[in-house]
């Protein structure tokens, strides 16, 4: 239920992303000044909010973790369809804040004030909408908390969980810990904007750059929430293609953890160019790099996996390749952004867009592809054309690649981000942009077509087909209804790779 509302809401800000695009190389033709304002805004809402924020734990999180701990169900079941439910809610309300009387909200994603206090359109609702999702979010961190804490199977020691669980472990943490900051901060906005009441209101004594602060407070670890999933799916990955068990698996935990608890301290990176002591900017600089340091060692652990392993390239692979690639590209240039210098340059250029993308679609995104397709046959217990799957691989990750790295050329020449008419200079990177739009596009139509086909007319799958070693390639495809009929009794670990049926 959660990956068919995932996907609907995802169809959706990728048609209105690929209008964004179709809107820069004519503009004025299909949207005007303030439709593209409304236009961006409700694509970012829709994939922060209903696709990247949610999307791999609710998925896969809620349907894999409690296999692979060897339980039946989570902690809480009817906390779990309490968050479905509050998620779909959640999701009503900001889309209906996109029909009722008046215009769509326009403030982009982030919701900045003061401007989110003044404007007429419908940011109450929207604002509304993502803080019910935000509740969504922090009832499913505390099930899966109390799920891996209370419920693993006899043997299944700390270091003897897979990653991913590991993963959704330190972001149940992050989701308890950071969301309720956000809700405050969005109660705060409606408060303002129905009473009056000036938290973010110069003229009343109130400061827009506290908003900032909260918001990102918020924001920035939500990148881990967004993250350390994904990440954890590639550490499943790839010691079932590589024939390995993988590489550095305590280091792998710790650095998730790591994580975990510095992406707690790094908010302020967002804030060079808003005003603060230039003590605080190099703190803030500093934790940033520091931050970047146990990724590298996750991607130095994924790439040792493969050495001298037996490699079989199945489109999972290929997109948990593409994800270590892209989130690279992602983490450098974060690292460009956090350091200050550079940052007065390309803030709030096209730079910031680009980075911003190959971190959250080229990291959240890809890794979400690899582990539909890397579960699909367990979940459904059909498999998929792997030829298409790998056609669609290519359009998509071509198409991705000319989409957004054309942004970080037109970031360094200095093109301003959120404007609706790009300046004549830049118009030649701006169609190749959109060009890469159409790519993207094309291939994550072939993805899904070649998907929703094998539901229907797929062969059947086997409990085994890819020779993964955790405990939901031991059950049939697709599990019963409670998972096991006798709970397992966990003997070894960390897992790596099996058998393929």
């Amino acid at each position: 239920m959660y990956l068919g509302a995932l996907l609907s809401f995802f169809s959706v800000g990728v048609t209105l992303g690929v209008l964004i695009r179709l809107s820069l190389i004519a503009p004025g033709a299909i949207l005007n000044a303030q439709q593209y304002n409304e236009v961006f805004t409700v694509h970012g809402i829709i994939q922060i909010f209903l696709f990247i924020i949610p999307g791999i734990p609710v998925a896969f999180g809620n349907f894999f973790l409690p296999i692979m701990i060897g339980a039946r169900d989570v902690a809480f079941p009817r906390l779990n369809r309490l968050t479905l439910w509050l998620y779909l809610a959640g999701a009503a309300i900001v889309m209906l804040s996109l029909f009722i009387k008046g215009a769509p909200p326009d403030t982009g994603w982030t919701f900045y004030a003061p401007y989110s206090i003044q404007t007429k359109t419908n940011v109450s609702l929207a604002v509304l909408g993502v803080f019910v999702l935000g509740f969504s979010s922090i009832f499913t961190g505390l099930n899966f908390v109390t799920t891996i804490h209370r419920m693993r199977a006899p043997g299944m020691k700390w270091f003897r969980l897979p990653l991913f669980v590991w993963t959704l472990y330190a972001t149940g943490w992050v989701q308890i810990l950071a969301t309720p900051v956000l809700a405050i901060t969005l109660v705060f906005i409606v408060l303002g904007r129905v009473f009056g009441v000036g938290f973010f209101d110069p003229s009343k004594g109130g400061d827009p750059i506290l908003y900032e602060h909260l918001f990102w407070v918020y924001s920035h670890p939500a990148v881990y929430i967004m993250v350390l999933p994904a990440m954890g799916i590639i550490s499943e990955i790839m010691p079932t293609f590589s024939r390995r068990n993988i590489f550095g698996y305590k280091a792998i935990v710790f650095s998730a953890l790591a994580i975990a608890s510095v992406g707690y301290f790094v908010w302020g990176h967002h804030m060079f160019t808003s005003g603060m002591s230039d003590t605080a900017r190099i703190v803030f600089s500093f934790i940033t790099f520091l931050v970047a340091v146990p990724s590298g060692v996750k991607v130095f652990n994924w790439v040792a996996t493969l050495y001298k392993g037996s490699i079989e390239v199945d489109s999972p692979l290929l997109f948990a390749l593409s994800f270590i690639f892209l989130f690279s590209i992602g983490g450098l240039t974060g690292l460009i952004v956090g350091s200050l210098a550079p940052n007065l340059h390309v803030h709030g250029t096209y730079f910031i867009v680009a980075h911003f993308h190959y971190v959250m679609f080229g990291g959240v995104g890809f890794s979400f592809l690899a582990g539909l397709h890397y579960w699909f046959p367990k979940m459904f217990g059909r498999m998929f054309s792997e030829k298409v799957a790998k056609i669609g691989w290519f359009f998509f990750f071509i198409g991705f690649n000319v989409l957004y790295f054309s942004m970080f050329i037109l970031g360094y020449q200095g093109m301003p981000r959120r404007y609706f008419e790009p300046p004549p200079q830049y118009h030649g990177w701006s169609v190749v942009s959109t060009v890469g739009s159409w790519l993207l596009a094309v291939g994550l139509i072939i993805i899904f077509s070649n998907l929703i086909r094998a539901l229907f007319k797929g062969p059947k799958a086997s409990s085994n087909p890819w020779g993964g070693g955790t405990l939901e390639w031991s059950i049939p495809s697709p599990p019963p209804a409670e998972n096991f009929i006798e709970i397992p009794v966990v003997e070894s670990g960390p897992y790596g790779h099996g058998k393929r049926e």
